[in-house]
């Protein structure tokens, strides 16, 4: 279906993001009116709700474009309730990182959304899961899932980047490094502590380049895992990859596949995240989705930059 024989499906989650996202999803609203477009306009009552809206879009015979405006979670909804669908994505960012959107080259430009949709230039999307939950650009077991539960314990709607700074903080001096096992398509790769990360994106929360090869489109999942006994050991990990050298190191490992699986080897939580929510809990086997929807994208997109990252965080 061409792009003028149907209705735009826009998802909203009014929730989601500051003001100057909000003023973004304004904008593309009033562009497609303004254009002939007929569009209709749902508004989420929670994650679950956001897939239940897609699942509703993809068998909608009237329907030529999903526009979803919301976070990494909305928009990861979203993409579950698409998968295996013939509707193309348009994602508006709307989020605190917006991790997905910086990676395909969104910015806070309206006139970036438009040229993506005017010249409907589509791409595949690769899905993983993770004991059956989707996730769209990265996973994580250890720290950074440690810091994302803390965060929600307590979280209520929008957060900032701000909102970071605490649960890291502390996480930084409590947390334990527990023990993994990490097996690749079937081969034992690592056992002991660290971190762990799968990802479908290069770039991870600041433009950090942890999963740095990573294509989203490629039908193959990017697994980094840091070796990782205490604290002074992280601090070298996390400036080894801010200057893009971590993949170097002795201390890490860095692979391509389609599935992994991660166990504890100890009594004690190990925490996950996915798409920055708290995720499935060790033993977990996370799969690829080679191709699962088709997503727009601006014209010679490539992820965002530190600038617009930078731009985010101030809102």
């Amino acid at each position: 279906m061409a792009k003028t024989d149907g209705y735009i499906f826009l998802i909203i989650n009014p929730k989601s993001g500051a003001s100057s996202r909000k003023h973004l999803v304004d904008c593309m609203r009033d562009y497609f009116h303004q254009s002939g477009q007929q569009v209709q306009t749902f508004f989420t009552q929670s994650l679950p709700h956001a897939c239940q809206l897609a699942q509703q879009a993809a068998v909608d015979y009237n329907c030529s474009l999903v526009a979803a405006a919301g976070g990494d979670g909305t928009i990861r909804e979203v993409i579950h309730g698409l998968e295996g669908s013939d509707k193309p994505l348009l994602i508006i960012p709307a989020g605190t990182e917006n991790l997905l959107a910086n990676e395909l080259g969104f910015d806070l430009r309206p006139q970036t959304l438009i040229q993506a949709y005017e010249a409907w230039q589509l791409r595949p999307l690769d899905l993983g899961t993770v004991n059956g939950k989707c996730f769209t650009s990265i996973c994580g077991f250890g720290f950074d899932g440690e810091v994302i539960h803390r965060i929600h314990g307590w979280r209520t709607g929008h957060i900032s980047h701000l909102d970071y700074f605490w649960p890291i903080w502390r996480c930084f001096w409590s947390h334990s490094f527990p023990p993994m096992r990490v097996c690749l398509d079937g081969q034992e790769i690592f056992s002991g502590q660290g971190l762990v990360f799968v990802g479908n994106i290069s770039r991870y929360a600041l433009g950090l380049q942890i999963c740095k090869y990573a294509q989203y489109g490629d039908g193959k999942l990017d697994l980094c895992i840091y070796k990782c006994r205490h604290q002074a050991h992280l601090l070298k990990h996390a400036a080894a990859t801010i200057f893009k050298q971590h993949t170097r190191g002795k201390d890490v490992i860095y692979r391509q596949g389609t599935l992994i699986t991660v166990e504890a080897l100890q009594d004690g939580p190990v925490y996950c995240q996915i798409d920055g929510d708290p995720g499935p809990s060790p033993p977990a086997e996370i799969k690829l989705i080679p191709q699962a929807i088709k997503v727009l994208v601006p014209p010679g997109a490539k992820p965002a930059g530190m600038r617009t990252r930078l731009r985010r965080m101030i809102g």
